[in-house]
């Protein structure tokens, strides 16, 4: 009821406007995040990618792309935490307006353009938050950085926030970075993730750690580039893949107005794409590889789906925003 009252507040505003708002608040007063809003998720621990989570359900990267609110996340019950996109140098993103919700759909449409005010500023909020749980740093690279070059971006920020980080997410699929997604052809990807992987070997000596490299990729992949993606992602060492990122697709939106907006389409439409994105995934690295699930799951019933099609972990964001923090419980019950 609660959330139900400051949804209907914070959705008379533009959504980038209630976004800014809610990051804001959360920044400077965590505790806002804390019962009678809270539907705190079970204990259901679970060991994966060498690491003790205390439920399956983490927020997906994009709602705290620059790491302020970690203590308010945390205190919804989260069992972990996925911050960014962040970039080797801030950005202001794409032109404004740049994110549309299709209320009765469940839906968002983002062409954000993954602005972010630096890796410094991040690992400076990491720093500060007074949270001992799981974190993931999700990492891209900046807009004017030519594709050809993209790995540079990349090493920079897995070498920054490799030791702050539980494990550290890899971009390549967000929609609205100019050619980001050409990274997920065959000859880029294999270059980009032998750079990488050389590199992740390599701070994992230095620093005594192996914190795990993982890769998160679009719905939009055709079999063969799954076959790809799989095939590098095992023989190269690669700890996991996040499947999926949000879609340029509109199912079931063709007659939505806001369909035409150009962007990643996330929340409830996305969910079947996702899910049967996730289902082909699992079928080609086999039944030990860790996998996470995420993109349109707004239920319960949505997280039992995700975990039957072979999810390990799963991760929440646009529905989070429609269904608020009971759907964490919900999730890891579920």
């Amino acid at each position: 009821m609660l959330y139900s009252l400051a949804r209907s507040a914070l959705f008379q505003l533009d959504a980038e406007r209630a976004h800014e708002l809610t990051i804001t608040s959360f920044k400077h007063w965590p505790r806002l995040a804390t019962a009678p809003f809270a539907g705190r998720a079970p204990d259901d621990p679970v060991k994966l990618l060498g690491l003790h989570f205390p439920n399956r359900v983490g927020l997906a990267a994009g709602l705290d792309k620059n790491g302020e609110c970690i203590e308010a996340w945390a205190r919804l019950g989260f069992g972990f935490i996925e911050v960014g996109t962040v970039t080797p140098r801030p950005q202001p993103g794409n032109p404004r307006p740049r994110m549309f919700r299709l209320v009765e759909q469940q839906a968002l449409i983002n062409r954000l353009g993954f602005n972010n005010k630096g890796v410094d500023y991040l690992l400076q909020q990491v720093a500060k938050a007074d949270y001992q749980g799981i974190l993931g740093i999700n990492i891209g690279k900046n807009a004017d950085t030519p594709i050809d070059r993209a790995a540079d971006d990349y090493l920079i920020c897995l070498r920054k926030v490799y030791q702050a980080a539980s494990y550290v997410t890899v971009n390549i699929s967000s929609p609205n970075t100019k050619n980001l997604r050409d990274l997920q052809d065959e000859a880029k990807l294999e270059a980009l993730l032998k750079t990488l992987k050389a590199e992740h070997r390599e701070l994992a000596q230095r620093h005594g750690k192996h914190t795990p490299l993982l890769v998160k990729i679009a719905p939009d992949v055709s079999p063969a580039q799954l076959d790809h993606i799989a095939r590098l992602a095992v023989e190269l060492g690669i700890d996991g893949l996040i499947a999926t990122n949000t879609t340029l697709s509109r199912p079931g939106l063709e007659r939505e107005a806001l369909a035409k907006e150009q962007g990643g389409l996330s929340g409830a439409p996305l969910e079947s794409l996702a899910c049967e994105t996730l289902r082909q995934l699992r079928a080609r690295v086999g039944k030990d590889y860790p996998l996470v699930g995420v993109g349109g799951i707004c239920s319960g019933e949505d997280a039992r789906a995700r975990r039957r099609a072979g999810a390990d972990l799963l991760q929440i964001y646009t529905g989070f925003i429609y269904q608020g923090p009971r759907l964490i419980g919900d999730c890891a019950q579920a």
